[in-house]
């Protein structure tokens, strides 16, 4: 996704891509002070604010994803980037200013890093549950317990062509306002995406935990080993949540990027 701007070996990416959480930092065989030696350009070298611009905003923003907090990277310091810095400071329990310090900045680094190992090792398989629900495997990381959490929720939902895309809270939901649903409560996308959009959305090919098919007319994804699909519904009697695979021809792989 991001590998022009790697600036070192990528110990995250994997296969993809992406900004290392090391990135930014000279290596030591000390620990004690991870910014001494970050120069121009790095995360943590300057305070960041709302109006900055810079490769270190476009590093900040793609940590900001991956920790969960999904933001676009495009260098500049903006509205949505100020409103996830506040949310990770918040949920971190710092002041939120949304001014990323050098404080700040160490513990978006310590966020990364530890998303990075629970996402290591082969994804486990959820268990389909005879009510239709869906059981997370016991070493999924806290984001996938959400979207499955998330999707159980309106897995007997209608079907309702646009619903999901107006607002969160919805009498029904189409495929796309579905699959964009899921991923909210994940706080893996901050607002509702049409299945034409979600074929951009975070990185491409399939996700160790998460991959997404979407073309112009239709989106599902599969979470956990698990298909949750609004063209299921017919086949289960009424879930949107299925074991049994189809055809994904035509339709564009994504995944959530780091998952």
């Amino acid at each position: 996704m991001l590998a022009a701007l790697a600036l070192a070996a990528p110990a995250w990416a994997g296969s993809s891509g992406g900004i290392s959480a090391s990135a930014g930092a000279t290596s030591s065989t000390s620990s004690k002070s991870t910014f001494a030696t970050v120069g121009p350009g790095h995360l943590g070298y300057r305070t960041l604010r709302k109006g900055m611009t810079g490769h270190d905003v476009r590093i900040l923003q793609d940590f900001l994803t991956r920790a969960g907090y999904p933001t676009s990277i495009a260098g500049v310091f903006g509205p949505t980037t100020l409103a996830n810095v506040k949310a990770f400071e918040r949920a971190h329990g710092l002041p939120a200013d949304g001014v990323v310090s050098k404080t700040v900045a160490a513990v978006l680094r310590a966020a990364v890093a530890k998303a990075e190992k629970a996402y290591a090792g082969p994804a486990g398989r959820a268990h389909l549950n005879s009510d239709g629900t869906v059981t997370p495997p016991a070493n999924a990381p806290a984001v996938i317990r959400n979207v499955i959490a998330a999707a159980n929720r309106i897995a007997f939902k209608p079907y309702i062509y646009g619903g999901g895309h107006g607002s969160w809270n919805d009498s029904g939901y189409d495929c796309s306002g579905s699959v964009s649903y899921a991923l909210h409560g994940g706080n893996l996308i901050s607002a509702p995406e049409d299945s034409g959009e979600l074929e951009s959305y975070g990185s491409a090919g399939a996700g160790r935990w998460i991959t997404i098919w979407a073309n112009a007319g239709h989106t599902y994804m599969y979470v956990a080993g698990l298909r949750f699909d609004t063209s299921a519904q017919g086949e289960t009697g009424g879930s949107r949540w299925t074991s049994t695979p189809r055809s994904n021809g035509g339709f564009v792989e994504r995944h959530p990027t780091g998952l």
